[in-house]
């Protein structure tokens, strides 16, 4: 329950986001979701009693928060502003399995079993048969391409630093520092491109639901998952993201559903499905018989 949570969520939030950036100027959103966002949150863990990081550990959540929040969202939006189509930023950010799987084979040490790259193999399969409509778009996205790609960079980076820094960070206290400190940034492109609102009604509607289920909710949920099931584990749930988000812009945009994101959305289930089996030692698919076997970090099966 926990990874399909994190799944609808996450998908809810791309078709949300291009309600508010019809309502409002794109930077402006993003300060104002990361920094009430951040506010709020400081709040719950004061009322719930929890321990906000200090020290290293706060330096630690500074950087999850700059990698997670700042570099993925501000690369996205700068890629979108630069002209770069949302379909082809949604199949940037899809590879991002892929991409974790190898930043953690060379930060982490992991092995890279036939299992774990058959999942991955999958959830870029399913990123790419989703979103195949935007593909020949590649060509013509131009240099805002670059932004993007530090967008996916900032959240494979920032998933992988999260499993090997932040394990004993409280995952609502070190996404309200992430929070505060994404709104820096965000503040700063706000002054430097201006701001402006278009429909208040609609952008104060989008920013609320924004703040309550993508900022404060859908991303502790994420950094839950990458506590549960490692950063590759959890990377894996955005093979199947593009697809559910597809369903979500067609009930809320209007946007035609292709035969590509049923497609994707069945591949995108099976390489979760694969990257979960790892409590069942199956010698065809994972030979590393000597690795340690994935519950002992977690899996997504073990989040419900």
């Amino acid at each position: 329950m926990l990874a399909v949570s994190v799944i609808v969520l996450y998908a809810f939030g791309y078709p949300l986001g291009a309600l508010g950036v019809a309502a409002m100027s794109p930077f402006l959103l993003l300060f104002l979701r990361f920094a009430i966002s951040g506010v709020l949150m400081l709040g719950v863990v004061r009322v719930t009693g929890r321990r906000n990081p200090t020290g290293a550990a706060l330096g630690h959540a500074v950087v999850v928060g700059l990698l997670t929040q700042a570099t993925q969202f501000l690369g996205c939006y700068l890629g979108l502003r630069a002209g770069v189509p949302a379909g082809v930023a949604a199949l940037i950010i899809g590879v991002n399995p892929a991409v974790t799987a190898v930043v953690a084979r060379l930060v982490l040490g992991e092995h890279l079993t036939v299992r774990r790259a058959l999942a991955a193999v999958l959830g870029l399969a399913a990123v790419v048969t989703a979103c195949w409509s935007t593909v020949p778009a590649l060509a013509h996205a131009g240099a805002g391409i670059g932004f993007t790609l530090l967008g996916l960079a900032g959240i494979a980076l920032g998933g992988v630093y999260q499993q090997r820094f932040c394990g004993d960070v409280d995952p609502v206290a070190g996404n309200a520092v992430g929070m505060l400190v994404a709104a820096v940034p965000a503040g700063a492109l706000t002054l430097l491109f201006g701001a402006s609102v278009l429909h208040p009604v609609q952008g104060a509607v989008v920013l609320v639901l924004m703040v309550l289920l993508s900022s404060m909710t859908a991303t502790t949920l994420y950094l839950r998952v990458i506590g549960i099931a490692g950063a590759s584990g959890a990377a894996m749930l955005f093979a199947v993201i593009p697809s559910v988000s597809a369903l979500f812009a067609f009930v809320m945009l209007g946007e035609p559903v292709h035969p590509g994101v049923v497609v994707g959305l069945a591949l995108g289930g099976a390489a979760c499905a694969i990257a979960s089996l790892g409590g069942r030692r199956t010698p065809a698919l994972d030979r590393e018989v000597d690795e340690p076997a994935l519950p002992e970090t977690g899996t997504l099966r073990s989040a419900a």
